[in-house]
């Protein structure tokens, strides 16, 4: 992970966490970082939440006509990607959608009573003890976070005890296969796989994890210059936190972090070495 203090950014912070739990951080541990669309991993598990509370039911009606919760968790309702404006079918394409999540923000408050930010921070951050992170913003980019929290977060994904097992199953799974469309910085993919809430690797090709990161890979970058991913393969989770927006710095350097990552298959997770921390 000492790859990350030669990014060129002002601050970066990483972890590692291993399936059983063990996490090595690289890095500010608690500093804040703007997360971007890494926000919809947290929104979506919020989501998923209020269905197993029986607030939602994922094929209920949502967002454009004939869309459902479930359309709308896997970019795949036709809405566009930062306005309420339709531009295909629900079913037919996979297009990207900021604004679909603000719907399901709003669904959510609406069904509960509560306030979106404040169910994901009782239902969600104070349950796995994110004292950090904090949705300040639209519910599909402005969650802020530092790294010890998703490292956290990302033990949950991969052990969850907030959703059921199957629920997580299901998330993980492609929705609506055969989808194509464009996935942010790295063109068009055919497929472009999704889960509910989070993106599939798949044989996405290029893509920001690596080479070595297996299909059944998932998890979500941000435009802030952050990333999640779990390989349940490599029985590893990585979080990669910085203060630069994404760019051409990060194409090559992401994927080569994880395939290192996976190399050693998390088995290193809770060895911190030089300048790593254990939480």
């Amino acid at each position: 992970m000492r790859r990350i203090d030669e990014w060129p950014v002002d601050s970066a912070a990483a972890a590692v966490v291993a399936a059983g739990g063990a996490t090595t951080v690289h890095g500010p541990a608690d500093a804040v970082f703007e997360l971007a669309s890494v926000t919809k991993l947290l929104t979506a598990v919020g989501v998923l939440l209020a269905v197993e509370e029986g607030a939602l039911d994922l094929d209920a009606p949502a967002g454009p006509a004939g869309s459902t919760v479930r359309h709308l968790l896997a970019h795949a309702s036709g809405l566009a990607f930062d306005e309420d404006r339709v531009r295909a079918a629900p079913g037919e394409r996979r297009i990207y959608s900021s604004a679909g999540y603000e719907v399901l923000a709003g669904l959510v408050a609406r069904e509960t009573g509560i306030d979106f930010a404040e169910y994901l921070a009782e239902g969600v951050f104070a349950p796995l003890k994110m004292t950090g992170t904090v949705l300040r913003g639209p519910a599909g980019h402005g969650a802020r976070s530092t790294v010890a929290d998703l490292a956290r977060f990302a033990a949950e994904l991969q052990r969850p005890t907030l959703l059921d097992a199957t629920t997580m199953r299901e998330a993980t799974t492609v929705q609506y296969p055969g989808l194509d469309g464009l996935l942010p910085g790295y063109g068009m993919q055919r497929p472009n796989d999704w889960g509910l809430g989070f993106e599939l690797r798949g044989g996405k090709n290029p893509h920001w994890t690596g080479s070595r990161n297996s299909p059944q890979t998932f998890g979500h970058f941000g435009q802030s210059g952050t990333l999640l991913w779990v390989d349940p393969v490599a029985g590893c989770a990585c979080v990669a936190l910085t203060d630069r927006a994404f760019g051409d710095w990060a194409t090559a350097r992401w994927p080569a972090l994880s395939d290192a990552i996976v190399s050693g298959g998390g088995a290193e997770a809770g060895e911190a070495g030089e300048g790593g921390a254990d939480v």
